[in-house]
């Protein structure tokens, strides 16, 4: 099965994001994770397109952008502008989520939908034919560091089965918690994308950790 490492930028040291994004294109990662969040839709706010585009500047690595903002719809183009390759945006923030799928697609990026903890699996059944990819969050979108919730082993086998029926080339990714420890875990569920932060950047040998959360 595939097997994908993003690590997010946002557990990276920013008074030094070159040398960071060196080490991701010297590892063994094929994506790059970029947090964007707005204060608005999360009780947090990150970082905007000067820094995203920074972040394209150096890092070679696809870049695998999760919007935690309100109208993501608003924004499709200027991702697309900024270097976004997959733009996932979360389905509690859109009346319309087919609609902003479609202008991703559109603006060339692939599309992924993201869901928090405490909204149904189900609730993405609508739109799963549609995306590239479904992040479950496996904590609460807005801050870096929270501790894994175990019922996203169960979340992810229920989502691989609808996926399996409906499009069974859409990844899931998994992002919040995520460490050598359960990484195996959850490639066992169904995951193939997950999404490490603090367990990458705050590792003695960063590099490392990513081969391990690889060949977990």
């Amino acid at each position: 099965m595939e097997r994908i490492i993003s690590p997010s930028i946002l557990a990276a040291d920013f008074g030094d994001l070159k040398s960071e994004c060196e080490m991701i294109n010297q590892s063994d990662a094929q994506w790059v994770h970029v947090d964007v969040m707005d204060g608005v839709f999360v009780p947090n706010i990150s970082f905007g397109f000067p820094v995203i585009e920074a972040v394209r500047k150096h890092c070679k690595k696809m870049m695998d952008v999760h919007i935690m903002i309100v109208n993501p719809g608003n924004y499709v183009k200027r991702f697309a502008v900024a270097g976004a390759g997959m733009l996932t945006f979360h389905l509690e923030a859109t009346d319309d989520p087919s609609s902003v799928i479609r202008m991703i697609r559109q603006e060339g990026m692939m599309a992924g939908i993201t869901i928090n903890p405490d909204i149904a699996v189900a609730e993405l059944r609508p739109y799963i034919a549609e995306v590239d990819m479904v992040l479950l969050m496996s904590v609460f979108a807005g801050y870096g560091g929270q501790q894994f919730i175990t019922d996203t082993y169960d979340r992810i086998r229920e989502l691989k089965k609808i996926i399996d029926e409906l499009n069974p080339n859409c990844r899931i990714q998994i992002d919040g918690g995520v460490s050598a420890s359960n990484a195996r875990a959850l490639y066992d569920c169904g995951a193939n994308v997950l999404v490490a932060g603090s367990s990458v950047f705050k590792a003695p040998d960063p590099k490392s950790m990513i081969r391990e959360l690889l060949t977990a």
